[in-house]
């Protein structure tokens, strides 16, 4: 047996063929796990519990009856799906953790971040994080219609679209030093993190300790998991 991690999948309405690869993943390879863990940005927006997009539903059936059959599914909220809350968790049967969360996974002590917060060389991406993140801002935007909350997030999907063009790819990924201090402060020598789309296992050394950080691929092209067991992590690809 094995626990699996996924993390931005980017479920939307023009990604069918990614819906249909992830429920299909749910049915043969989840389905048979010690357990399931998804890392953030399931979706490509989540614009309330209250108004789930109907390209959403089946998904999220899937994943409770999963849940409903035995499987220990996590979620944990993402850049993209943070307004994830209790009505999300009781749809689709699933655990919603905190990030950052620590787990014993065969018995090492593992950190699981989405990843996004170690990216702090991105300062004007911070900066957006820090505001959509505060209890009065989502207040504001869940007191909007659905045609508003949608055109707002479309914005923001195009804002993002358009900067990132225009950043250097380095200052999009994690920050070597907010990683060891993330380690260091939860007292791990393990993270599996997402947010990137960079799929690597990258080893080094902190104080002369063994230290490894996992990174998840996304699923643009195909499906990317993380298979862990007694033996150690591999990464793996997944395709219709």
């Amino acid at each position: 047996m094995s626990t699996l991690f996924i993390s931005d999948l980017h479920l939307s309405a023009e990604r069918e063929n990614i819906t249909k690869l992830f429920i299909n993943f749910l049915e043969q390879r989840a389905s048979k796990a010690d357990a399931l863990y998804i890392l953030g940005d399931l979706f490509e927006v989540w614009p309330g519990d209250d108004m789930v997009l109907p390209d959403y539903q089946k998904s999220i059936a899937k994943m409770k009856q999963l849940a409903d059959n035995g499987l220990p599914l996590y979620v944990m909220q993402g850049n993209r799906d943070f307004l994830m809350a209790e009505q999300f968790a009781e749809m689709s049967g699933a655990n919603l953790i905190e990030d950052p969360t620590i787990i014993n996974l065969y018995g090492t002590p593992t950190l699981l971040m989405h990843g996004d917060t170690l990216c702090t060389d991105d300062i004007d991406y911070q900066k957006f994080r820090t505001m959509v993140r505060d209890p009065r801002w989502k207040n504001d935007f869940l007191a909007k219609s659905s045609e508003e909350r949608l055109a707002v997030a479309a914005k923001y999907r195009e804002i993002s679209k358009t900067e990132t063009a225009k950043k250097n790819m380095g200052i999009m990924d994690v920050n070597q030093q907010a990683v060891e201090a993330a380690m260091s402060e939860h007292n791990t020598n393990q993270l599996i993190h997402g947010h990137t789309h960079r799929p690597a296992i990258h080893d080094f050394t902190i104080n002369k300790n063994k230290m490894k950080r996992i990174v998840l691929g996304d699923w643009y092209e195909q499906g990317s998991v993380l298979v862990c067991d007694k033996n150690g992590c591999n990464l793996d690809s997944i395709s219709n």
